[in-house]
């Protein structure tokens, strides 16, 4: 029986609030148990696929790594920093810290740390199959990308499967759509090293040069740069878009035509300067539970292919379950922060 392995949490980390906390969650390759409440994942290990279940016994200890076959302390060595990066271990505790100063609204929840991929190649392909599509389209893609160019039909493409791979393959078997030839053009940056994603990791890099090196990128517009920059961790931006229009009028009140209420809730965002995207996202994200339970209670097949607000305005809430009086109920708190990010 293959063995199991720990890793290290950090002080505070709970798996169920922390890797059901942002919608790739739900996306193909990615698999939250309900059942379990235990997140399984496949990786392609050299062309072998490796599917492993991530779970926390109790909240605040390690997590438990449990793959479907043995693995060589080589090929754990490569497994580990992916798990890591897609759960947001390595973030530091002052930054979450700082978040909770700024915006204390999240602070008794433990909420900051938010779920990503494993490389950011596969978050930049995720975010191109999320740009003008409805999210059940954007669940389909990427569970045909992996069914039909994936290792084994279970693991997420390699940049190299993708350069490989014909634009009409794209299109009439994973359903992209117009995406086809930006994936292929995007992947093949990644496999000649034009795409150095140690550069834009780091945090020495200036968060202007990751955006400007961004939108330099085939397909990539604002709200895709926005996006891919949180994604890297760089907070500070704002990926807006209809749904964030929804919030604005049903949350937060706001009246007034989309240019102008993409303007307000820029400024809206402002104070919380580095951590803005995160005190937007944890809002819209808690408006979603507030209608259809907590995150970590959603079928991937069912409620999670249908979460977005356009759903769930209607829907009704879980049976048994109270309306929720949660940190969206009332305005942000009002600070000041002097920041010198870009919105």
């Amino acid at each position: 029986m293959p063995s199991a392995f720990t890793i290290r949490a950090p002080d505070g980390y709970h798996l169920p609030r922390d890797a059901c906390s942002y919608g790739y969650f739900l996306l193909a390759p990615n698999h939250w148990d309900v059942q379990r409440q235990s997140l399984r994942r496949t990786f392609d290990l050299a062309g072998t696929p490796v599917t492993v279940e991530i779970a926390q016994p109790r909240a605040a200890e390690n997590l438990r790594v449990t793959p479907d076959r043995t693995l060589g302390a080589r090929h754990r060595a490569t497994v580990e920093p992916l798990i890591r990066r897609m759960l947001s271990l390595d973030e530091p505790a002052d930054a979450i810290a700082e978040f909770h100063r700024l915006d204390p609204r999240w602070k008794a929840a433990g909420r900051g740390r938010l779920m990503r991929s494993p490389t950011m190649f596969e978050d930049v392909i995720k975010t191109v199959t999320s740009c003008n599509v409805t999210w059940p389209s954007t669940v389909v893609m990427n569970r045909r990308l992996c069914e039909v160019l994936g290792a084994g039909g279970l693991a997420f493409p390699t940049p190299r499967a993708l350069a490989d791979t014909r634009p009409q393959t794209l299109r009439a078997r994973c359903r992209v759509g117009y995406r086809d030839q930006r994936i292929i053009d995007l992947a093949r940056l990644f496999t000649s090293g034009q795409i150095d994603p140690y550069w834009f990791e780091d945090p020495a890099t200036p968060d202007d040069a990751v955006r400007d090196a961004l939108l330099d990128l085939p397909g990539i517009g604002p709200y895709a740069a926005a996006n891919i920059m949180q994604l890297l961790g760089r907070y500070a931006h704002l990926p807006l878009d209809t749904e964030s229009l929804r919030h604005a009028r049903s949350v937060l009140k706001f009246k007034g035509e989309p240019p102008a209420l993409m303007k307000r809730l820029h400024r809206h965002y402002a104070p919380f300067g580095p951590h803005r995207f995160r005190s937007y996202w944890l809002e819209l994200w808690d408006f979603y539970e507030s209608r259809h339970g907590p995150a970590h209670t959603w079928e991937r097949d069912s409620t999670g292919s249908l979460f977005t607000a356009a759903h769930l305005a209607d829907a009704p809430r879980p049976r048994g379950t109270k309306k929720k009086r949660g940190p969206v109920a009332g305005p942000a708190p009002k600070v000041r922060v002097k920041s010198k990010a870009r919105a």
